[in-house]
């Protein structure tokens, strides 16, 4: 399959920081360094700006997203997509860590 078909993304929303109240996700995040910022890791075979917006809506939307989302952070994410739905799954997990392992508070489902 060439690059132009695959449509999987991998996105990351900034929360806003009153997330960090929220039992679970501060449970999530031991290591959260108020100095970087709460973000929600997701994947979609949406564009990201589609799927922000659906969670805004409602629509299949975590619950943080819904209530603390802020905007995309394409620079943590842009470089990689469009990609394979497997990929998209790995790195999801992937940046997931990679991002809470550099003090950002994260949730990814």
């Amino acid at each position: 399959m060439s690059a132009k078909q695959h449509h999987h993304h991998v996105y990351v929303i900034e929360l806003d920081k009153a997330v960090i109240y929220e039992p679970r996700f501060r449970k999530a995040n031991p290591n959260y360094d108020p100095t970087r910022p709460c973000v929600y890791v997701g994947m979609t075979g949406l564009t990201p700006e589609r799927r922000f917006k659906k969670h805004q809506a409602g629509v299949k939307a975590n619950r943080f997203v819904e209530r603390y989302g802020l905007r995309l952070l394409p620079e943590l994410y842009a470089y990689a997509n469009p990609m394979p739905y497997q990929a998209a799954r790995e790195m999801e997990v992937d940046l997931a860590i990679s991002l809470r392992e550099q003090g950002y508070g994260v949730w990814q489902a």
